[in-house]
């Protein structure tokens, strides 16, 4: 991210009206440090906790969260799903362009922000997002619904995880029961 990204972003979050925790770590800006304009930290005084890192999945499953600004790496989306927590995708490389398409193409739970990262277009989409309207409320339902497929999955008794995760549990039981005393 360069550092006019950065504050264009901080501008579509100031400018959106709802209160905000905002992650920058000290290498998110390519090449420098993350300046952030003092107008911006007057703009957004009492609504913004700047953090350098956080716990996502505490933080992500808090009933006060209601989007989640994401690069779509692997973690971030699962912490994202699994809190059924509708998602603003920003993706760089890899994996992520793939993970934002199906978050915000096939399973509906996030909306993309452009590659040219503009304040005007941050706010919408944050309002968007988080507004009443029909497509905020659909991501919301739809983001709660992989919420609840993820419970399912992994934490649930007879889910696939957890059953996989007891079956490998017992066989390395069995192994090293199997290795006790054969020195």
């Amino acid at each position: 991210m360069s550092n006019q990204e950065l504050v264009e972003f901080a501008w579509g979050l100031a400018n959106c009206g709802y209160d905000f925790l905002w992650i920058v770590r000290d290498d998110l800006v390519k090449g420098d440090g993350a300046v952030l304009p003092p107008e911006f930290l007057e703009a957004a005084k009492g609504r913004c906790l700047l953090v350098s890192w956080c716990e996502h999945e505490a933080v992500l499953h808090h009933e006060a969260v209601g989007a989640f600004l994401t690069h779509c790496g692997w973690n971030s989306m699962l912490e994202g799903l699994s809190a059924g927590v509708p998602m603003l995708c920003w993706p760089f490389f890899a994996e992520q362009q793939t993970n934002s398409r199906y978050a915000c193409v096939e399973w509906g739970v996030g909306m993309e922000v452009d590659d040219d990262v503009r304040q005007e277009v941050v706010e919408a989409r944050i309002r968007e997002v988080m507004g009443v309207g029909e497509v905020g409320r659909e991501m919301k339902r739809k983001a709660v619904e992989w919420s609840e497929i993820a419970v399912r999955a992994t934490a649930k008794p007879g889910g696939r995880s957890l059953a996989n995760l007891e079956s490998l549990l017992e066989d390395v039981l069995l192994s090293a029961g199997k290795n006790v005393g054969s020195d």
